[in-house]
C-alpha cells in the first residue's frame, strides 16, 4: 500500500486536533489531497547570505493537506550559475522524481522536477528552495521552514496547522 492510499485526511474536513484559523489565515487541513497547483501572488525572494538565488513575481505553489505550500520558481528567475547538480534524488508520489541542486560548497538548497507527472507538468524545470537552508521571503515576510528536515514547505503567518513534520505527526 502506498502513502497515497493510506492517508486519512483529504481536505474535506479538519481533524479535531487542527488549529482553528484566525482571521486572514488558511488551514493546511483545508488543502486538498491530491495536491493542487496554484499561482503564488506574492513576490518571492531567495538568498544565501548576500547572494540572490531567486527573485520572482511568477511563482507557483503546491498546496497539499497537512503541509504548508511549497513554492516553485521559473528557472529564468533563478541564479542558476550559483547552483550545481547534486547527487541523489527523491520520489514524490504525485510529482515524480526530484533532482537536487547545491551550492558550490555542496550544500543542497533546492530541488526540481525535470519531468513531473500530470497535473504538475507546469513545474518542469522550476526550482523550489529549502527555507531552512537559505533565506526565503514571500512579499516582506521571512519564511520559516516546515518542521521535520525533509519537507520543503514554506511556513508563513497566514497558515494554521499543525503541519506534517512536527513531533508526533509520523502517523499522518
Amino acid at each position: 500500500m502506498t502513502q497515497r492510499y493510506g492517508w486519512t485526511w483529504f481536505g474535506q474536513g479538519r481533524p479535531e486536533f487542527a488549529d482553528a484559523p484566525r482571521p486572514g489565515q488558511r488551514s493546511v487541513w483545508d488543502f486538498p489531497r491530491p495536491p493542487r497547483l496554484e499561482s503564488e501572488p506574492r513576490r518571492v525572494r531567495v538568498a544565501l547570505g548576500e547572494q540572490v538565488l531567486a527573485d520572482s513575481g511568477s511563482g507557483l505553489r503546491v498546496c497539499e493537506t497537512a503541509s504548508p505550500p511549497t513554492v516553485y520558481l521559473p528557472p529564468e528567475d533563478c541564479n542558476l550559475s550559483a547552483l550545481q547538480a547534486a547527487p541523489g534524488a527523491s520520489f514524490c508520489e504525485w510529482k515524480g522524481r526530484a533532482d537536487y541542486l547545491a551550492t558550490p560548497t555542496g550544500d543542497v538548497v533546492a530541488w526540481r522536477y525535470d519531468r513531473p507527472r500530470h497535473p504538475f507538468k507546469a513545474l518542469a524545470g522550476w526550482l523550489s528552495f529549502y527555507p531552512g537552508r537559505v533565506a526565503c521571503w514571500l512579499a516582506d515576510e521571512r519564511v520559516r521552514p516546515q518542521p521535520g528536515g525533509f519537507y520543503g514547505g514554506w511556513v508563513t503567518d497566514d497558515l494554521a496547522g499543525p503541519f506534517k513534520g512536527e513531533p508526533n505527526t509520523g502517523h499522518w
